[in-house]
């Protein structure tokens, strides 16, 4: 019976014992900020073209808006700094859309240029999942990938 006791308190402690700590707490996402040079312009382009809507703030943040990308979910606008913006694909905000041509006919005729992931011009990228994709730049040359839904 001691045997048993003592096995039972060591599978008790057993996270202690090998070194692991328990996870007491999940992260998910909530927003992402992005660094434009000017705010209105970029919320124009976020409004207008990805048809997002503006959170609505104190008109006393004047280089700050607010976009809602849904499900509690935003993204920050920020003209603050000053520094050089760089980007390049691999780095993106991806968003997807549950009419994919519609979408694309949007943007040809907005006359946004838009590519696959290579970078060939008004051409969709298909991933091997069937998933379309196309990749555009806002004003501030961040990539945006925009997919269809998985049917």
């Amino acid at each position: 019976m001691k045997k048993v006791f003592a096995l039972i308190i060591l599978i008790q402690f057993s996270n202690i014992a090998i070194g692991q700590e328990k996870k007491d707490f999940s992260l998910s996402f909530n927003h992402m900020a992005l660094s434009v040079k000017d705010v209105d312009v970029s919320a124009k382009f976020y409004t207008d073209v990805l048809n997002l809507k503006i959170i609505p703030l104190d008109p006393k943040y004047k280089t700050v808006r607010w976009i809602s990308l849904g499900d509690g979910k935003e993204l920050h606008l920020l003209s603050d700094l000053k520094d050089v913006i760089k980007t390049n694909k691999a780095v993106h905000l991806a968003l997807s859309t549950t009419d994919f041509d519609a979408f694309v006919q949007r943007l040809t005729e907005m006359k946004i240029k838009y590519s696959d992931f290579p970078g060939n011009l008004n051409k969709i990228n298909v991933r091997p999942d069937g998933i379309k994709q196309v990749f555009f730049q806002d004003p501030d040359g961040y990539w945006i990938e925009v997919n269809s839904i998985k049917k």
